[in-house]
């Protein structure tokens, strides 16, 4: 990644103690995402679009920057380990793990769409 691509709200950058980079190239990188029970991960961005693979699933809210919430993952079923999903990419946002559990996510982003002859 050239110095004109850091993006100083990318998750890596601006939350580094909730999101660690297992693997990366020019087409992907591989997250590791940890969230523990009444941490709240600071304000940042997903810019690519990811599978997201469930380790460990806890009750979260995500607010956008100016603080509404835009998920309370308590009105819907809990996601159970071992599920796969996928997700767009996601503007600026918070992440409160509300729960009594870690909230522990592997995410795949795609840098680059695949384009086939």
């Amino acid at each position: 990644m050239t110095e004109q691509e850091i993006d100083p709200l990318d998750a890596v950058i601006a939350a580094p103690r909730f999101h660690r980079v297992l693997m990366e190239n020019d087409t992907v990188r591989v997250l590791d995402t940890l969230v523990p029970p009444g941490e709240t991960v600071p304000l940042h961005t997903h810019r690519w679009s990811a599978v997201l693979y469930i380790i460990s699933w806890s009750d979260c809210v995500r607010r956008d920057e100016n603080g509404h919430v835009t998920l309370d993952s308590r009105s819907s079923a809990a996601l159970k380990p071992g599920t796969a999903l996928w997700s767009g990419p996601l503007p600026l946002h918070t992440l409160e793990n509300v729960g009594d559990t870690d909230l522990h996510v592997i995410a795949v982003e795609q840098k680059h769409l695949a384009v086939t002859p």
